[in-house]
């Protein structure tokens, strides 16, 4: 946990980016009957019946101090999907000596994953680019790429999205304007604040 803080203490430096990943599972969900469209005083109104059209997963990569964020919508969450995405939160930093990433410990969230997608001399050098940082079990709060898919799944999902493509198109208009606003994350929680509130997480000194 205190290493986790400590990363998020670090200023912002684009040659060494601080990025927080995590990843969401969400329904597809079809309308069974017509919506009933808005009117004067009366909001848009939904049939309580739907029909399940699967399920996709979502990538989310956020670097909390400059307000910029990537993601990624896929069919399903293996190691090959997670490699590919990696590759592309490195190539979004052309500029960085080496990546700070903040992540959980899924199994599929270590270099391995990279080689079994890409030649060895691929995955080894896209290993170098990363410094992986992993949040303590049942510690996952600490990540605040949680934060921004909550704010994601707020603003863009509380609705039905029967399709994958429909997701994509709907998930990359949010993403626009999220960066746009350069929208960032106020995080004031420090190991001192830890130390006090979360004293049953320490041993007790001296004894």
């Amino acid at each position: 946990m205190e290493q986790v803080l400590s990363v998020y203490k670090r200023p912002l430096d684009p040659q060494y980016p601080v990025i927080c990943m995590d990843e969401t599972p969400h329904q597809l969900i079809a309308e069974t009957k017509l919506v009933i469209p808005c009117a004067p005083g009366r909001p848009q109104r939904h049939d309580y019946e739907y029909e399940r059209c699967g399920t996709y997963n979502i990538f989310m990569a956020t670097e909390p101090l400059a307000g910029t964020r990537l993601l990624e919508v896929t069919a399903r969450k293996c190691r090959g999907d997670w490699a590919r995405f990696m590759k592309k939160v490195s190539s979004a930093y052309p500029q960085a000596k080496r990546i700070t990433l903040v992540l959980d410990n899924l199994n599929t969230h270590s270099a391995g994953s990279f080689y079994e997608v890409f030649p060895p001399e691929k995955a080894k050098a896209l290993m170098d680019r990363f410094e992986f940082v992993y949040t303590p079990k049942y510690g996952s709060w600490l990540n605040m790429a949680e934060i921004e898919i909550n704010v994601m799944i707020g603003q863009c999902l509380r609705r039905r999205i029967a399709t994958l493509d429909e997701a994509k198109r709907e998930l990359d208009a949010w993403l626009c304007v999220r960066n746009a606003n350069k929208a960032k994350v106020n995080w004031p929680f420090s190991a001192e604040n830890a130390r006090e509130k979360l004293k049953r997480l320490y041993s007790t000194f001296g004894n």
